[in-house]
């Protein structure tokens, strides 16, 4: 698979990089950004960190505002940031342009309803074809981890929850913890799989901890002053389910912050120290 490298900037002793690939799974262009340590040039293979972004978002989101590149040089470890969607000409969008569904808004998961289910297959890009294209052309091993934001810390959860064995860690930030009983989710999932509700479980992450095999501990901060925290968000109802569950679960509610990436940026290093922690052992 060919990758055209279309920017590249250097970053705390290492790079900043943007690729355009065809994607085989979404039908279609990907851009995608990886961020490689200085450790890269010193051989041997790096572990990876996978980020999924919000609602709206691309890869530049993440690499430009939350200020990840320090630590991430310090601990020698690669960021890989995809899109939030599939994108192009052939690529169907919602017919009223909403932000919170289409383009940017591909919620990680397959689509199975048309016109949705030809492109819309977010989940298979993230979990398999993306690291099976970063471990085949950069110095990045096996040892994967996986974090986001919003619809991407939905995202995350789900993909860690969805594939056990896959990843050595999971983290999120301000994540959609139950889809199936909020307004993003319920008008996400009724498009992309239609309206049998049974189908919707497979893709939310309080219904997955409950059936969950493997036990990989969750670290998810949120900001008490979030707008979407009420109707959107809930993460009590996360913290329920894990209880429940005995699933290991490290809930923080960061008095005073937002939704945004002033938010992230504060607590970043935590979550990356988090992972590479998982990653070394």
């Amino acid at each position: 698979m060919n990758l055209e490298n279309i920017s590249c900037q250097k970053s705390f002793g290492g790079w900043h990089k943007r690729y355009r690939h065809r994607s085989e799974v979404l039908d279609c262009d990907m851009v995608f950004a990886v961020y490689l340590p200085p450790q890269a040039e010193q051989g041997g293979k790096l572990p990876v960190l996978y980020w999924l972004s919000g609602l709206t978002c691309t890869d530049e989101n993440f690499m430009q505002k939350a200020g990840a590149m320090r630590m991430a040089a310090e601990l020698g470890l690669i960021i890989v940031a995809p899109d939030t969607s599939p994108r192009g000409p052939d690529v169907p969008d919602d017919a009223d342009k909403a932000w919170d569904f289409g383009l940017g808004a591909g919620f990680y998961l397959n689509a199975t309803q048309e016109p949705w289910a030809r492109h819309y297959q977010m989940h298979d890009y993230v979990v398999k074809e993306l690291p099976a294209l970063v471990e085949a052309h950069f110095p990045a091993s096996d040892k994967r981890s996986i974090s986001g934001h919003s619809m991407g810390g939905h995202g995350a959860l789900v993909c860690a929850l969805r594939n056990p064995g896959r990843y050595q860690s999971v983290s999120a930030f301000s994540p959609i913890t139950h889809p199936i009983d909020c307004p993003w989710g319920q008008k996400a999932f009724s498009n992309y799989l239609g309206e049998d509700r049974s189908k919707w479980k497979e893709w939310d992450a309080c219904v997955l901890i409950a059936e969950a095999t493997e036990k990989l501990p969750l670290l998810v901060d949120q900001g008490d002053r979030d707008d979407f925290l009420a109707t959107q968000l809930k993460p009590e109802a996360l913290q329920h389910t894990a209880k429940q569950a005995g699933h290991p679960l490290e809930l923080r509610l960061q008095p005073g912050y937002d939704h945004s990436y002033f938010f992230i940026s504060s607590f970043i290093d935590d979550h990356l120290q988090h992972h590479a922690r998982a990653l070394r052992g």
